[in-house]
């Protein structure tokens, strides 16, 4: 594989990596609310390796590939903006209220912890969620003119 062929995987890998967190986030929560523990555990300590890979993948291929302007015209561009915009601040508030969520978790508070991930759960779905939604507008409804 190239290096212009790992590039063009990169976002669809990203994409997935939104998408599996979305779905391990939803079933985590199920786990809680059914009183499994264990589960919910293993649930979430693999989104949060999988956002973490996601992050990284990120960060190193906007680092590779730079700004990619959106492509799409009209309407769509202040609904695009506003997606991204609102994705983007909350993907920054998120990463503090996981990483404080897990710490109480890890410290055994199980006090404080439901109270932070009351926040912190909704926020992660919305970017997950919405990381997926920019993905398919950034690259599918409307594709860059070059990658």
């Amino acid at each position: 594989m190239n290096f212009e062929e790992l590039i063009r995987l990169m976002p669809p890998f990203q994409a997935a990596m939104n998408a599996l967190a979305t779905v391990l986030l939803s079933v985590g929560y199920y786990f809680i609310r059914s009183g499994n523990r264990t589960m919910h555990r293993v649930c979430m300590s693999v989104t949060l390796a999988i956002s973490s890979v996601f992050l990284v993948s990120y960060i190193s291929y906007h680092a590779m590939v730079g700004y990619q302007p959106f492509a799409g015209e009209g309407l769509i561009r202040p609904v695009y903006f506003t997606l991204l915009g609102s994705h983007i601040v909350l993907a920054a508030v998120i990463v503090p209220l996981v990483l404080l969520t897990l710490w109480f978790a890890v410290r055994g508070n199980f006090d404080r912890h439901p109270r932070i991930a009351r926040w912190a759960l909704p926020a992660w779905l919305y970017v997950s969620v919405s990381g997926v939604v920019i993905y398919l507008l950034g690259f599918h409804l409307y594709p860059p003119q070059s990658l």
